[in-house]
Order: structure tokens, then sequence, then C-alpha cells
């Protein structure tokens, strides 16, 4: 059986709230966010027996760092306990990045109209593909021998979803992946908790 992957998004910051793509910049949590990360940490203790015995690794962008370090204090856990690894890095939106979707459309609309045709395997100019995350995380999955709870980026999340479940890569671009929250994956699905 394969180890259970406890996926949790960084909390929110300002570009979140602001609609901006944030891809590989070096974003930092908003209050939102830093409550999110918190909350996070309050119910793990609840939502996984033995919570101190798994694996903890983020993504090395400051939202997430700050994201795995805060809900580690929640949950009374030593702070800095965990690794970072370069592969959990968002999904790179190259030169779209810091620009909101109105911006994009309205400075590449040949590209974005690409990119809407397919979502999946497009790759803006000096970015990445979400083909391309699914590359650079497949050998992280092969890393992975016990339950683990990982702290990256709603890209990642969507690339993982494909790779361990049956979702196809035309539905998982348009998949919601929220703050606040544990994506459990867990023997070939995936789930939220806690349940909105």
């Amino acid at each position: 059986m394969a180890p259970t992957i406890y996926f949790v998004r960084h909390g929110e910051t300002d570009w979140n709230a602001e609609g901006r793509l944030q891809g590989q910049r070096d974003t930092s949590l908003n209050d939102r966010g830093r409550r999110q990360a918190d909350e996070v940490g309050r119910f793990l203790p609840d939502l996984v027996p033995g919570f101190a015995e798994l694996d903890y690794v983020a993504s090395p962008l400051s939202r997430t760092r700050e994201t795995m370090e805060r809900l580690r204090a929640a949950a009374g856990l030593p702070v800095d306990d965990f690794r970072r690894d370069e592969r959990l890095r968002e999904v790179s939106f190259g030169i779209w990045e810091g620009m909101t979707w109105k911006e994009v459309r309205s400075r590449d609309n040949a590209g974005a109209a690409a990119r809407d045709k397919d979502r999946f395997g497009f790759m803006p100019r000096n970015g990445e593909s979400y083909v391309m995350v699914v590359e650079r995380l497949r050998p992280f999955i092969v890393d992975i021998t016990r339950d683990t709870l990982v702290v990256s980026h709603g890209g990642v999340a969507r690339a993982l979803l494909t790779m361990l479940t049956d979702l196809s890569t035309a539905e998982a671009p348009s998949v919601p992946i929220w703050q606040g929250r544990v994506l459990v994956f867990r023997d070939g699905a995936a789930h939220w908790t806690p349940e909105s």
C-alpha cells in the first residue's frame, strides 16, 4: 500500500487576494494566510493519529515555509523540523507572473487563447506546463516511503491529482485547491478534510 500524502496548500498571500499569478515569485503570507496555517495545525492532531511521526516536507518558497512553520507550531511540533524540496515549487508562469488573468488576456491574448485550448500542456514564455511539473514530481513521489505531510502550491496539487487519482489532465486545471484545508491522497483517491 502506498503511503498517504496529506497535502496543504500554502496560506493566502496578498497576490492570492488580488488574483495575481505568483508562480515561483517569492511572496509572503498575509494575515489571513497566517490564520489558515494556524488552523490546519490545530486540527492536524485530530486528523492524523500519530501526526508527529509523519515526514514533513515543503516547497522552499517563503509562503510554503511559513505555512509549514506555523502549522507545526500550532500542532505543538518543533517549528523548523521539516525538509525543503525544490521539486515542490509552484508551476512557473514565466512572463505572466505578477499579472492578473485580466492583464494576461490584455497583454498576451494569443498566449491566453492557446492556454485555453490546452491548459495542462501549455507553457507560457519562460515558464512551465503542468506536464513539466508532473515530470518534476515523479521522482519526488517515488522517494516517499512513509505517510507524509506536504506544504506546496495549487499547481503542484493539480499535477498530483492527475498522478495519484483518475482525474484527467483536462479536468485538473479547473479543480479548486483550497487554502486552510488538507487534501488527503490515499489508495488512488483524494478528498478534502475538514469537509466544508
